[in-house]
């Protein structure tokens, strides 16, 4: 039989080895994750902010940090907007290593944007492209309500945003300026979702190769639900 300090050691040493791939397991860095799954657990996440019952700080402690100093392998990429109401994050319930996240004004996707995401779904593996955008977007609504040609850097937001507001205002013709923004901000998230495919050789291919899933999404300021727009 082992000596009793012996035994200690052994379990300990397997209970650090089922803690760590505990660790690897909730964070996203296991191998093989399909984009299916992927999406299903942020919705799930989703569904656990919507109902209070949070738990990705769980993995923002010391452990999780350790495991993933040296490496990530986050299993989805999201695009979204940078209001601060909409931290995905949170959002969707996560800690460290799990999603990849891109954040401008309107959530589009200039050469800059374009690249990061290259980045994650090529060189980091994740399978899942997200472009989320929210209620209320005030680049949409700035975008709505611009007249003439915007100029700056600002302007440069309302360029890529004015062909979604271009076709929603033809969609919606008579409607108050609250529902066109509101498609607007549909319209601009479909359009991201499907440029990124055309502006991207990189994204196009994996796409093309199934290694890739692109979703758009919304997500409510006022009940926190995130819905898939189709």
């Amino acid at each position: 039989m082992l000596p009793r300090k012996l035994k200690n050691v052994v379990w300990l040493s397997v209970l650090t080895l089922v803690i760590s791939a505990a660790v690897a397991l909730a964070s996203g860095t296991q191998a093989g994750m399909s984009a299916d799954e992927a999406l299903k657990s942020l919705l799930d996440g989703n569904q656990r902010y919507v109902s209070n019952q949070m738990s990705g700080q769980k993995l923002c402690d010391l452990t999780t940090r350790e495991s993933l100093a040296k490496h990530q392998k986050p299993y989805a990429i999201i695009l979204s907007c940078s209001d601060s109401r909409v931290p995905p994050e949170i959002i969707f319930d996560k800690g460290l290593g799990e999603i990849f996240v891109i954040r401008v004004a309107g959530n589009i996707a200039d050469p800059a944007i374009l690249g990061s995401i290259e980045y994650g779904a090529e060189h980091l593996g994740s399978p899942l492209i997200m472009v989320l955008g929210h209620e209320r977007c005030g680049a949409v609504t700035a975008a709505v309500e611009a007249k003439g040609k915007p100029e700056g850097n600002l302007g440069s937001i309302i360029r890529s945003i004015a062909p979604a507001v271009k076709q929603a205002k033809k969609e919606s013709t008579g409607k108050a300026k609250p529902e066109v923004v509101e498609m607007a901000i549909d319209d601009n998230v479909k359009l991201v979702s499907a440029a990124l495919t055309k502006q991207s050789k990189v994204i196009r291919h994996l796409v093309a190769e199934g290694k890739v899933k692109i979703v758009a999404a919304k997500y409510d300021l006022d009940d926190g639900k995130v819905t898939l727009l189709k």
